[in-house]
């Protein structure tokens, strides 16, 4: 059965594969057609292929907004004087993270890929280290969109002091709690009420939330294992745990550091979660289906996720109960609690997406062109507020449509603790090898000062001196 579904996975990606070379080729294998303008004026038009990962419908803004830019793009290609004219081809799916990342490096390999790509920042220390992607920091400035994006947001997009993307959405990522269920425990209202605060001052901590877990299960106020949840699978996330512990992550010589203290404490966090039946051992089970209608609909206390995942919920797991209102009505928000025995200072993780231009792209301008137009306050804003993540964009700080949105004006301050990924061509390494450590320790197979062992084993195996174990 497994090697069934790997050949299944496989012949996926190679049909999406061919999908893009196809659209790249259009069907008199050129990405150009010329025709009479005006005045007799000839145009060239020229296809520009976007490919873009998004869960529907709530993050369909992605690739459509390049779509609804279309005119812009052309209108300013007129008054420029340029006889070039741009139509699109958009190739937009829910793909799995990893089948999608590869599929675009399949199409590069083969010389097809499609012109513009929407991927985490933190593929641009692969991709830019294998040259698939576009070094665009000498054109930026050629577009005056590209001014109004909030200055911290290009850090995600820079290597080596180069950039080579432009963002195309930011998020803040919360420990959610359920209100109800803490009232029900037998907090007071203005005590639930206040829980937010307590969490941005650093008053109420990691070891404070797992003892309210722990109490909440002892109370039958949540069945065993529903104290606390992480996500089911690998992700950012799990790098913030890290960082809270106190570790580093780079070092200026470019190589990642794996700090062993930090990394232990995480490890006995999960293990201590799983031994306090605040936590199953099995959470990491990948199974999102269950793991979004566990923690929208109340199932569990306390859950690390993503803003964007409010939309989701709104829309596909609770629109019965009362989408967004049910959720305001039931669910509270703030930073990652502060970890006591780490830095004890609250924390938070954005991971942006950018938009990147591939290598195999003949016209690089038009792509940036088509990225700009989308790049305005009144097309982030509609999938800022449709997707749950946060704008990009300095107007939009007193953008009506967007200040109007209740949830992003108030998720929006946990920037205040926010970290990055690094973009590093090693990190997916150390990010494997350190979720290893957890997956290992969760499961019971190992204690933490094993998983300890084996991660420093795996690392120094695959990035040699690209890694210090501190």
């Amino acid at each position: 059965m497994k090697r069934r579904k790997t050949r299944l996975r496989a012949i996926v990606l190679l049909s999406v594969v061919f999908a893009l070379v196809a659209a790249a080729c259009g069907d008199d294998d050129s990405s150009t057609a010329t025709t009479s303008g005006d005045a007799g004026v000839e145009l060239t038009t020229v296809n520009i292929v976007a490919r873009c990962k998004a869960t529907p419908p709530v993050e369909d803004g992605r690739c459509n907004n390049l779509v609804s830019g279309i005119d812009a793009v052309n209108a300013s290609l007129e008054a420029s004087g340029d006889s070039r004219r741009v139509s699109l081809t958009i190739i937009q799916d829910n793909a799995d993270w990893g089948d999608y990342r590869t599929e675009f490096e399949l199409a590069s390999d083969a010389g097809q890929a499609p012109d513009i790509i929407v991927s985490g920042h933190e593929d641009i220390g692969t991709w830019a280290t294998s040259g698939i992607i576009t070094d665009v920091t000498d054109l930026l400035g050629d577009y005056s969109e590209f001014d109004d994006v909030i200055e911290s947001l290009w850090l995600s997009t820079e290597l080596n002091g180069r950039r080579w993307g432009v963002p195309q959405d930011a998020e803040a990522r919360p420990v959610y709690y359920r209100t109800d269920l803490l009232l029900e425990l037998g907090w007071t209202q203005a005590e639930t009420d206040g829980l937010a605060a307590r969490l941005a001052s650093g008053d109420y901590t990691w070891e404070d939330m797992f003892d309210t877990a722990a109490e909440a299960v002892e109370a039958g106020v949540v069945d065993k294992g529903n104290g606390w949840w992480h996500r089911p699978s690998n992700g950012p996330d799990f790098l913030y745990y890290y960082y809270s512990a106190g570790g580093d992550l780079l070092d200026p010589s470019g190589s990642l550091i794996y700090d062993t203290a930090a990394a232990l404490k995480v490890y006995e966090l999960v293990g201590e979660a799983v031994d306090r039946d605040i936590l199953v051992s099995t959470r990491l089970d990948g199974d999102w289906t269950n793991w979004n209608t566990g923690v929208a609909v109340g199932d569990v206390l306390f859950w690390f996720g993503g803003s964007w995942q409010w939309a989701d919920w709104a829309v596909n797991f609770i629109a019965d109960l009362g989408g967004e209102q049910y959720l305001f009505d039931n669910v509270g928000f703030g930073p990652i609690p502060a970890l006591a025995g780490g830095t004890n200072q609250p924390t938070s993780l954005t991971h942006p997406l950018l938009y990147m231009v591939s290598s195999d792209a003949e016209h690089v301008d038009l792509a940036l062109l088509v990225i700009s137009k989308a790049t305005t306050k009144e097309l982030n804003t509609t999938y800022a507020v449709d997707s749950g993540h946060l704008g990009i964009l300095n107007s939009q700080a007193d953008y009506a449509p967007y200040t109007d949105a209740a949830f992003l004006s108030e998720v929006g301050s946990i920037l205040e603790f926010t970290t990055f990924l690094p973009n590093s061509p090693f990190f997916s390494a150390w990010s494997e090898a350190y979720y290893l450590g957890i997956t290992a320790v969760e499961s019971g197979d190992l204690t933490p000062a094993e998983a300890v062992d084996v991660v420093i084993n795996q690392l120094e195996n695959e990035l040699g001196d690209n890694v210090i174990i501190k």
